[in-house]
């Protein structure tokens, strides 16, 4: 079990990053959150989840622990596989789906590409004891630090990562900046993977 890699970040693609290991490039596949926090060029590490198949051998990375913990709990649901795992912590924080989970809200599972009705009542089913209950965060203070909110930054190095300019980058913070500032304002912490898909409608669009 490869629990965690740390090195220098080599590259940065629209679901994976390169972390350079001991003189060997390491293939991770991320959320779009995760990829969002990695700067080429700079030290990093992600807890990983290895999964195993007959022909493959893939490494799933995690800005927290607690990130690969729920990813290794969905993938004990029946009909769950890595990439759909995956796509549910691109779309929700590790709070939201245990919040989703324990209120039964069929709607917030659905969100997810590739979930239907069905499906989400199964893995609530499923997951209802797996999960456990919601934990505390500071409003406000996502790192710890007390400083401000750090979305605007990683939303930037996740749009410059996927190949839009700077200012392409800067022109949908800009357009997205409300939706950020109404989840503070309600006392939420802005979700990025949410805030990288309204950048990327923006985008879209132009």
């Amino acid at each position: 079990m490869i629990a965690s890699v740390a090195g220098k970040v080599a590259a940065i693609g629209p679901e994976t990053a390169v972390i350079e290991v001991g003189g060997f490039g390491v293939l991770v596949h991320c959320t779009p959150a995760t990829l969002a926090g990695l700067r080429v060029g700079e030290p990093a590490r992600l807890a990983t989840a290895l999964v195993v198949r007959e022909d493959s051998l893939t490494l799933y990375g995690f800005a927290s622990d607690d990130e690969r913990a729920i990813f290794e709990s969905l993938l004990t649901v029946n009909g769950v596989g890595p990439r759909l795992a995956l796509a549910m912590l691109a779309v929700h924080s590790p709070n939201a789906l245990r919040t989703a989970v324990a209120s039964g809200d069929v709607k917030a599972l659905t969100m997810v590409p590739g979930i239907g009705p069905k499906s989400a009542q199964r893995i609530m089913l499923e997951l209802r004891d797996r999960l456990g209950p919601a934990r505390a965060t500071a409003a406000g203070m996502p790192d710890g630090r007390g400083g401000p909110s750090p979305w605007r930054e990683q939303v930037h190095a996740g749009l410059l990562g996927l190949g839009y300019s700077a200012r392409d980058a800067d022109e949908a913070i800009a357009a997205i900046a409300h939706e950020a500032e109404a989840a503070e304002a309600a006392g939420r912490e802005p979700e990025i993977a949410a805030l990288l898909k309204s950048a990327l409608r923006v985008l879209s669009v132009r």
